[in-house]
């Protein structure tokens, strides 16, 4: 096969890919609003996927938030401008890197969980014993999964946010002898509604994102066994990508709307 042709033919697979993916969220929307109602399914994944990953998301937010103002701080103080460190670090991470972080982090852990997991309920046949049985699949496993991430992730975020705002605060109490309540004035004082509204309703998004290329991966695994580690990495490569796109797109609405 010349290159030319194998060109075509990825760019043929992609672009089906793509339509696939979209029908796969279509079918979201119109189950999702459909009886019978998982409640009991949706929150046990909102605790698998929230709560369990409430320690990666913290750690993760304390050392970003130490690191972040250990590496700024040099800077700020060679132009005297130390006493801008709260107000830079809090909307840095309020609007941009908390939730950008916190999205990248959880589609590692809960994106490519959800890709082994249906990968492997597809290649034991577990999802069409469901089928056969006359449950429906879709909505118990896929449905559940997506609203899951769609609730749990601005939670995520939110408390990763507060967790890299106190790391930076203990860095700056230590370094400059910051007191706590003097920092965190200073971080209220400079975010604004302008800063929170963009990134909470981007974080829904990114929670949408994980979940929706998690259950696709997942749900059509193929190639036996070999598949599910396959279903995995696509996961969490996809959705990595997904995520930076949609953040490129929420920034440039929220430049046009908020005027940031």
């Amino acid at each position: 096969m010349t290159r030319s042709l194998r060109i075509v033919e990825r760019t043929k697979a992609f672009f089906t890919e793509i339509g696939d993916l979209s029908y796969f969220s279509g079918r979201f929307f119109k189950e999702v609003f459909t009886r019978p109602f998982e409640f009991q399914e949706l929150l046990r994944q909102c605790y698998n996927m929230g709560n369990r990953s409430l320690l990666l998301v913290g750690v993760t937010g304390f050392i970003l938030g130490l690191v972040f103002t250990l590496q700024s701080r040099p800077t700020l103080m060679e132009f005297g401008a130390e006493s801008w460190m709260p107000s830079m670090v809090g909307i840095s991470i309020v609007r941009e890197i908390g939730p950008v972080i916190t999205a990248l982090i959880c589609a590692g852990r809960i994106g490519s969980g959800i890709g082994a997991e249906l990968g492997s309920m597809r290649v034991t046949e577990q999802i069409d014993a469901m089928e056969v049985s006359g449950t429906n699949p879709f909505k118990y496993l896929v449905v559940t999964r997506i609203t899951a991430t769609t609730l749990m992730l601005p939670i995520l975020i939110i408390f990763g946010d507060a967790i890299a705002l106190f790391g930076s605060a203990i860095v700056e109490n230590l370094k400059g002898a910051v007191s706590y309540q003097l920092y965190f004035n200073q971080v209220f004082d400079a975010i604004k509604y302008s800063d929170i509204i963009p990134a909470t309703v981007k974080s829904f998004f990114f929670g949408y994102a994980i979940g929706l290329v998690g259950c696709y991966k997942g749900y059509y695994c193929k190639k036996g066994t070999a598949g599910v580690g396959e279903a995995s990495n696509s996961a969490v490569v996809y959705t990595s990508m997904l995520l930076f796109v949609i953040d490129f797109i929420a920034v440039f609405l929220a430049d046009i709307f908020f005027e940031i």
